[in-house]
């Protein structure tokens, strides 16, 4: 479910162009050599991206605030470059300028805004999950 939420934001702040050049893709047409690489590396971020979610949830769950807060420190940190959130928009970057340069030319401009909208965002995973994850424990009533 992460994946999809990652890649879902990623692709939410795209303009319709990118998003008719990264949609899935139908029977008829086969992915292309670099739709199915950057698949597979959405597709192990995503995997990160839960094992972090995870470790953070039995974090959030230490009652000692200090120790909490210590700990969900040090996931987030190590996270940012283990769960490769700046490796992920890299390479989806790397990606979209593939997309852009097979792209007519009057869709590049609302790619590359969509583009420039969505980097800052896949790098903000860890701190994004980080923050669900202590609103849950927060709203959740104690034990």
């Amino acid at each position: 479910m992460i994946r999809a939420l990652v890649i879902a934001a990623a692709l939410s702040t795209m303009a319709p162009a990118v998003s008719a050049q990264t949609a899935p893709a139908t029977p008829a047409e086969a992915p292309s050599p670099g739709e199915a690489a950057f698949e597979a590396t959405a597709e192990a971020f995503g995997a990160k991206v839960e094992a972090m979610q995870a470790e953070m949830q039995t974090a959030a769950a230490e009652a000692d605030a200090a120790r909490r807060a210590a700990s969900l420190d040090a996931i987030e940190a190590r996270y940012q470059p283990d769960a490769d959130a700046d490796a992920f928009a890299t390479a989806f970057e790397v990606f979209m300028n593939q997309q852009m340069a097979a792209a007519p030319e009057t869709e590049r401009p609302g790619m590359l805004a969509g583009l420039t909208q969505a980097l800052p965002q896949l790098r903000s995973v860890p701190r994004l999950v980080r923050t669900q994850i202590e609103q849950a424990a927060t709203a959740a009533p104690a034990p």
